[in-house]
């Protein structure tokens, strides 16, 4: 199941990498660029908070125990039911964001005036709709997940990339920056309502006949909203911690807000891969574990140390990559038009803050789901605040005079900012695993296991600055495909040699039956 998630994740992720290309071609670090990456994350608010994750957490558990327990007709009334009232409060919400906009901006990115402080308002506005729908889009990942249907729903926003795409390739060649941008917001509306489109009819058809009933489902509602608003005030606490590193960024010199985007599409390509895709396709068989708490338990260890294993094989690369190769990936993606080579250098630089937090991170959403499994949303939320504490206190100080201090220029505070994230991302980790294993029982990594992987991934990593350095002066896409090859078939090479078992899972997928046969020595 993590698979089909993971190639679902894949895909939508690929397009989204195509989307950001082809944007920074058309805006670099530019005003526009800074105006339109502020605007889309005000309105995007509503797609945290109440979207895919959260509804992920707070409903599955409960639809997929109704469904475990053979009572589909209860089940889909408590969709319906649910659909119907998220439908209303989205619908308050997208009116209140519209109407509040100017105020928002202030709020979120003090540092802009004039023209662009009024773009990025406009943009606003005509982006919150589209939120709106994203979030109806999580109802529908939310059915489909439950009946094990993880394709369709995650390779939806493959729907939404191409839109923006579409926008910026016909109207880009033929228009000024900011009007360009003006038309790529509409274009992320249309994208919103292919999204949508393109699940709600399987969803339909698996939450059966339309039927709302509150009274029947109140105790299932009750259930859902008892893990809702404890996910909500997490994502919120974590979604704070977001708004003030875009404030922060707000009163670094221009480019900073735009750059630390893109750096951020990169991050999530594989907490999204190699975590979310993990505990989302875990959520669903956790939540349906039943028998003694021991039995529980035992379940939960298991399918925890399967998880957390399948992330660490390929999460660890991606941090070594990013921190030794990021100018590479960066300039293979966006480096084109007004995307110099000192603004692949500049995202580099954030990638690699990112990359001290990035296993932390991604392990920290299983052990999540772990616990909304056992319907416990309270402890998460707690170890949210820790880490958005921490993050804020760290993130202030590295961003606003530690540069200064280190000799860097003031630009370089938004490296500061994603390093200091991650390492409030290891002390909610670590609160997490704690808290967990006192219910459970031990779960987590083997030492040497870890050790292995980070000595392959450094390794791997020699092995693709060697050719880095070979290729000096070639464009960036002729660098990154020597480059990435030889990193990948270095780390999978070295993989094969040690016998990690995570590498011939992946064999056992992608190849034909007696073909994948054991690794290297044990």
């Amino acid at each position: 199941m993590a698979s089909l998630v993971a190639s679902g994740m894949l895909l939508s992720r690929v397009a989204g990498l195509v989307r950001e290309s082809v944007f920074a071609h058309y805006f670099g670090n530019s005003d526009a660029a800074d105006a339109f990456k502020a605007a889309f994350r005000i309105p995007n608010i509503l797609q945290n908070l109440f979207g895919e994750g959260v509804l992920s957490a707070s409903f599955i558990p409960v639809y997929s125990r109704l469904l475990g327990a053979g009572d589909d007709e209860h089940a889909n009334v408590l969709a319906w039911t649910l659909g119907a009232i998220l439908s209303l409060t989205i619908s308050i919400l997208v009116l209140i964001g519209v109407a509040a906009a100017p105020w928002l901006i202030d709020a979120i990115a003090p540092g802009f005036h004039g023209p662009k402080r009024e773009l990025t308002t406009l943009l606003v506005r005509i982006l919150f709709p589209g939120a709106g729908l994203l979030v109806m889009s999580a109802w529908c990942l939310g059915v489909l997940n439950s009946h094990h249907r993880f394709f369709a729903s995650y390779t939806a926003p493959v729907a939404w990339n191409l839109a923006i795409i579409g926008f910026l390739l016909f109207y880009g060649p033929h228009s000024v920056q900011n009007r360009l941008a003006v038309l790529t917001a509409w274009g992320s509306v249309v994208g919103s309502g292919l999204q949508v489109g393109v699940q709600i009819p399987q969803a339909i058809r698996l939450a059966g006949r339309l039927h709302v009933n509150f009274r029947r489902t109140l105790e299932s509602l009750r259930a859902v909203l008892n893990n809702f608003l404890p996910i909500v005030t997490g994502r919120g606490v974590v979604q704070i911690s977001a708004y003030i590193d875009n404030l922060l960024a707000s009163l670094l010199p221009t480019g900073a807000v735009a750059a630390l985007n893109y750096a951020q599409i990169l991050y999530l390509l594989p907490v999204s891969l190699f975590g979310m895709s993990v505990a989302a396709a875990e959520l669903p068989g956790m939540s349906r574990a039943s028998g003694s708490a021991e039995e529980v338990a035992r379940v939960l260890r298991g399918r925890l140390n399967v998880g957390l294993r399948q992330i660490a094989f390929f999460v660890i690369p991606s941090a070594a990559a990013f921190l030794f190769l990021g100018d590479v990936i960066a300039g293979a993606i966006f480096q084109s038009g007004h995307f110099s080579r000192a603004d692949a250098v500049y995202v580099w630089g954030i990638l690699a803050g990112s990359a001290v937090g990035l296993l932390a991170v991604t392990m920290g959403r299983l052990y999540s789901s772990a616990f909304y499994a056992l319907w416990d949303t309270r402890t998460p939320l707690k170890f949210a605040v820790v880490r958005v504490l921490l993050t804020v206190g760290l993130g202030y100080y590295c961003a606003l005079y530690l540069p200064a201090r280190l000799g860097f220029g003031l630009r370089w505070g938004v490296a500061g900012l994603t390093a200091s994230a991650g390492v409030a991302g290891w002390v909610e980790f670590s609160l997490l695993r704690y808290a967990l294993n006192r219910r459970i029982g031990r779960s987590g990594l083997e030492r040497g296991l870890l050790l292995r992987l980070w000595a392959m991934a450094v390794a791997a990593a020699a092995a693709g600055c060697a050719v880095k350095f070979s290729l000096h002066g070639h464009g960036p896409k002729i660098v990154a495909m020597a480059v990435i090859p030889a990193f990948g078939a270095a780390y999978l090479g070295l993989a094969w040699l040690f016998g990690i078992e995570e590498l011939n899972l992946l064999m056992a997928r992608v190849m034909p039956r007696g073909l994948s046969g054991a690794g290297g020595a044990k």
